[in-house]
């Protein structure tokens, strides 16, 4: 599921959920949700054919990252957005990081098993 913050509200084990549901979750109204989507463009609810949106759990975490940012921690929406921006590229260095070592260690195998 997601991982654990104390800030975090248990998430539903389920695949999608309406805009209503995800308004419950996190204790916010329709409208926030609405607004926090177009100034966070890591919000990106489906729509189902009827149009109406469908969070994944991914998404709702997201959520409640920001309401923490916004609600508790008192981050400016321009600052929130900039902490998990920076914060997205920290797990890109690191994948980048574990990527050169595991190529690094397979030619080290290699190198010692063909002596």
């Amino acid at each position: 599921m997601q991982s654990k913050r104390p800030y975090q509200t248990k998430i539903p084990d389920k695949l999608y959920f309406k805009i209503g549901e995800v308004s419950k979750i996190a204790g916010l109204p329709s409208h926030v949700l609405r607004f926090w989507e177009s100034e966070f463009k890591r919000i990106k609810p489906r729509r189902t054919a009827s149009g109406q949106r469908s969070y994944t759990q991914k998404d709702v975490a997201l959520i409640l990252e920001i309401k923490h940012l916004l609600h508790e921690k008192k981050f400016t929406i321009d600052g929130a957005r900039k902490y998990l921006s920076s914060r997205a590229r920290t797990k890109l260095d690191d994948r980048d990081f574990l990527e050169d070592l595991k190529a690094e260690l397979t030619s080290i195998r290699d190198l010692l098993n063909n002596n």
